[in-house]
């Protein structure tokens, strides 16, 4: 079932109602959906560069209209890194690694051990959108989250050429 864009908006901006939510998750989708919400999503960043995938809140993987690169991208327009890269190495980087820092958080007696355990806040450069936040051991490498295969994502889910 063909779902409107004013429905797809609503779906983007948790304003839909739950019965119609239910069903736009449950059901298969519409061929027609994905491209709808790229088109949503378009309308609603300030600037031109193509967006080809969502990466998560806030970042796209986008076309560089100038130069044809796929980058991510946030909201602002603030260029992280080569999609293939994590971009949270190029991002502002808060590390709660103490008691008073995590007790910023949580009352006290409650928060994390430091030694076990810190927080890593993750903050685009250009609007300071906080954008993620990992809860690993002190010594743990930064997660890259995910690459996605953009190539078979459009050939083999979407069925069209990528731009």
């Amino acid at each position: 079932m063909a779902h409107d864009k004013k429905k797809i908006e609503e779906l983007i901006d948790g304003t839909i109602d739950w019965e119609t939510q239910h069903r736009m998750l449950s059901e298969p989708k519409d061929e027609e959906r994905f491209q709808a919400y790229l088109e949503i999503l378009q309308e609603r960043v300030p600037w031109d560069d193509r967006i080809l995938l969502p990466y998560q809140y806030h970042l796209y993987i986008v076309q560089k209209k100038d130069t044809g690169e796929r980058v991510i991208k946030c909201d602002c327009g603030h260029e992280f890194c080569d999609y293939r890269d994590n971009w949270k190495l190029h991002a502002r980087i808060y590390v709660r690694d103490t008691e008073e820092a995590l007790s910023e958080i949580y009352p006290k007696l409650m928060a994390p051990d430091p030694n076990w355990q810190v927080y890593r806040e993750y903050y685009c450069p250009g609007c300071g959108t906080l954008l993620e936040v990992e809860a690993p051991t002190p010594w743990y490498p930064v997660i890259h989250n995910w690459e996605p295969d953009i190539e078979t994502f459009y050939k083999e889910w979407l069925k069209v050429p990528l731009p």
